[in-house]
């Protein structure tokens, strides 16, 4: 299938997940996001109330990240700031799994986390994507993560955060797509600056891409000038 316009902005999830974002960098991606059609934008809780007032009416989705970026939070902090954001306006709520235990081994007790999130977030009719930060996790743990969220009945499991040593590969995609046994979808995160590293995901399995550089990607598609590139993630 043809990559078009329309159909790599549907994919996006515009983001800005810098420290020193203001205001209106908030308004200003936004506003991008009404004129070319993403489907989300991803920003910090503090900052939906600002995007509901911009994006009221528009039926741009609003993200945001929950036990950001280290996912070592308690389960009821996690579950206080998905309910506050969805409060607020979020419709989909970007979790950090704890790796941490994954890797010491401890899968019942993420297994445990992500039911009771992934309830509440359904319980406001939040969509859930669990961020399982592949870049520090083995082979056989990008797999396990992958076991856990459809066990838990994430809607999307998702490479990395932006804030660790590396962001998504499309090792990771195709992985998680030749071994996916549901309908949980693959969100790619994290390092996706160019047209051709965004065409690699979508190929490879991703039906969302995380990034900060989405105008940037849309006007490389279109054979314009991309903009210079924002940030990292």
């Amino acid at each position: 299938m043809s990559l078009t316009p329309t159909l790599l902005a549907e994919s996006i999830d515009s983001t800005n997940l810098r420290l020193d974002a203001r205001e209106a960098d908030i308004v200003q991606l936004c506003e991008e996001a009404m004129r070319e059609r993403f489907a989300c934008v991803m920003i910090y809780p503090a900052s939906i109330p600002l995007a509901v007032q911009v994006l009221g009416g528009s039926g741009i989705k609003i993200g945001t990240v929950v036990g950001f970026p280290s996912g070592r939070f308690s389960t009821e902090g996690k579950q206080a700031e998905i309910e506050q954001a969805a409060r607020a306006g979020a419709h989909e709520v970007d979790i950090v799994m704890n790796y941490g235990a994954l890797r010491d081994g401890h899968d019942a007790l993420v297994l445990r986390e992500l039911c009771h999130l992934t309830r509440t977030a359904h319980g406001f009719g939040c969509l859930i994507k669990v961020i399982t930060e592949n870049c520090y996790l083995s082979e056989a743990q990008v797999l396990r993560s992958l076991e856990l969220c459809e066990e838990a009945g994430v809607d999307f499991i998702k490479t990395s955060t932006g804030f660790g040593s590396s962001g998504a590969k499309v090792e990771h995609i195709r992985l998680w797509a030749k071994n996916r046994r549901g309908p949980i979808r693959l969100k790619a995160a994290g390092g996706i600056k160019t047209l051709s590293d965004a065409r690699t995901l979508i190929e490879a399995g991703a039906s969302r891409l995380g990034t900060s550089n989405a105008v940037a990607l849309l006007a490389e598609l279109r054979g314009q000038t991309p903009a210079a590139n924002t940030g990292a993630y």
